[in-house]
């Protein structure tokens, strides 16, 4: 017998991003690619917290892909996709302005999700 249930992984997400993610518009999320996210897979649940409150939104993953760093992601994904209300150049700032040169060279993983 196989075990159907879906792993349930809890990570935060800033306010601004988390609104976005709320509304269904934001379809992309964008981390690093740190050991403790490699086995995330297609079919997970994402619940997404706002750090120091309750509020949190459940999201399933669609795709996971791998990037070299955060300009080949925002080039393949398009930046619309993981911020509509910002520019590319200003997502890219965004998101470095979150992880260091050192967190980036990890490389960037691309997280489609939708509205669980």
């Amino acid at each position: 017998m196989t075990d159907t249930t879906a792993r349930v992984r809890e990570l935060n997400l800033y306010r601004q991003y988390f609104d976005l993610v709320a509304a269904g518009t934001k379809t992309i999320e964008v981390r690093v690619k740190y050991p403790h996210l490699a086995d995330l897979a297609a079919g997970d649940i994402i619940r997404f917290r706002i750090k120091g409150t309750d509020e949190s939104c459940e999201v399933k993953v669609q795709r996971v892909a791998a990037y070299p760093n955060f300009e080949a992601l925002l080039d393949s994904e398009g930046p619309a996709r993981v911020n509509p209300t910002a520019t590319r150049e200003q997502q890219l700032a965004n998101i470095r302005a979150i992880y260091p040169p050192e967190k980036e060279a990890l490389g960037a993983l691309a997280i489609e999700i939708i509205r669980a």
